[in-house]
Parts: C-alpha cells; sequence; structure tokens
C-alpha cells in the first residue's frame, strides 16, 4: 500500500512569516535566501484522491468533524499572513517531480525559482490545482515564466536534477532536520516551525552578530512552533 503526505502548509505559512521577519531586519539587503528540497516521505506514491483531513483524522484520533475545524485553523493562520488557502485539500502524494523541477528553475537564477515555488504553492494551497497530473504542472510553471518545452524534458526524465533533491536532503539530514519548514542562519542557527515573524527577526540579528559554537536554536524561538513531520503536519491547538 502506497503511503500517505501531504505537503506541509506550514511550509507555505512559514516562508511568508520569514520574510515579513527579513523585512524588518537592518540588513535584510545582505541576506541570500536559499530554498532546499525535503520530502515529508520519500516513499510516498501518488495521490490518492483523498481529502487531507482523513489524514489528520488518521493519525491524531480525530472525528471528521474536527479534522475538519483543525484545518479551518490552518486555513486562518494563512489568511492571517495574506495567503489564499481553500477548503477541500486533497492529499499531494510523491513531491519528487516537483522539486526536480524546482531545481531545473534554480539553475535559470533564484528570481526564476522563488516564482515557480510560490506558483507551487498558491497551486496546491490556494487554487487545489492537482499537481500530481503532468499537464497541470507544465500549466502552472509555464504561468511562472518556466520554458514549456523545458519543464516538460525534466518530466519526462526522471533521472533530471534527481540527484540534486537527493543531495539537499543528505544535507538537512546533516544540518538536523526531522521536519519542516526548517531554517538555518548562517549555517548556525536552526529555527523549526512556522514561527512568529518578530522571532525570525531576532534569530536574524542573533546569528549576525553572533561568533563561537554552533548553538542549536536561536533566542526566542518557540518550541511549540507548528511543524510538519513524518508524513503529515501538526495541528493548531484551538486556543479560547
Amino acid at each position: 500500500m502506497a503511503s500517505l503526505v501531504q505537503a506541509c502548509p506550514w511550509c507555505y505559512i512559514g516562508k511568508a512569516r520569514f520574510e515579513k521577519g527579513l523585512a524588518a531586519f537592518a540588513y535584510r539587503d545582505e541576506v541570500e535566501v536559499v530554498h532546499r528540497s525535503f520530502e515529508l516521505d520519500p516513499n510516498a506514491g501518488p495521490p490518492s484522491g483523498e481529502p487531507v483531513t482523513r489524514l489528520l483524522a488518521d493519525k491524531y484520533g480525530m472525528t471528521p468533524e474536527q479534522a475538519e475545524a483543525a484545518e479551518a485553523r490552518v486555513a486562518a493562520a494563512a489568511h492571517g499572513e495574506g495567503l489564499g488557502y481553500a477548503s477541500g485539500r486533497l492529499m499531494s502524494g510523491s513531491t519528487f517531480a516537483l522539486h526536480r523541477l524546482l531545481h531545473h528553475a534554480k539553475a535559470q537564477g533564484p528570481a526564476v525559482h522563488t516564482a515557480l515555488l510560490d506558483a507551487f504553492y498558491r497551486a496546491m494551497f490556494a487554487d487545489l490545482l492537482p499537481l500530481g497530473d503532468p499537464e497541470t504542472v507544465v500549466s502552472v510553471a509555464a504561468g511562472a515564466g518556466l520554458d514549456e518545452g523545458g519543464v516538460r524534458r525534466v518530466l519526462a526524465d526522471e533521472d533530471a536534477y534527481a540527484a540534486d533533491v537527493r543531495a539537499d536532503e543528505r544535507e538537512a539530514a546533516a544540518l538536523g532536520a526531522t521536519g519542516v519548514p526548517f531554517f538555518v542562519l548562517d549555517r548556525r542557527f536552526g529555527v523549526s516551525g512556522g514561527q512568529p515573524a518578530e522571532v525570525f527577526t531576532q534569530a536574524l540579528e542573533q546569528a549576525y552578530a553572533a561568533a563561537g559554537p554552533v548553538p542549536v536554536a536561536a533566542a526566542g524561538v518557540r518550541e511549540d512552533a507548528p511543524v510538519c513531520a513524518d508524513g503529515s503536519c501538526e495541528v493548531p491547538a484551538h486556543r479560547h
């Protein structure tokens, strides 16, 4: 039986929060941001067509109604960052081909890479497009500015950029990443989870000023920030 996996909505939300934190950092123009590949489940099969709330219910022992409410809270977090997020999301299955395409885009420059990453996020979480369908992927990538012929060639060649994806995953393991989002600042500070924007600003300031041994995490990092790992994503607790 193929394993089930969802692409991490906290990467989508965490990227927006990081960018807000970076915008408030005095030395933001000196920061180079590099996005790297990480698969929650490298053994995931093709998309199952099942709603993501089934995964939440199975993992956390929720009722369907509780799973729907949990997904609604993730949507509210996304909307709070000005991001589109629609209900009815399906489990995504393997994202390896998308990671290969992201490396193809990275080879054309950081702006192209970021444009494709953002397009994939919007397609998956806001527009609910089936990114397991190659034609949909081609359309999304072309809309982000990539050459359609080049995209088709990468999709057709399963070895294209595969080594780059695996190299990123090995580096993530070496850095101690077991879930996403996971941010490494100056290869010295690890920041895990969808932290508030101000925490990212503080972490950037600490990394800029720091010297000495590598700490395990930047000061002010919340240990309970939401993160995706083990093929699924944490459910934000309902707070009264």
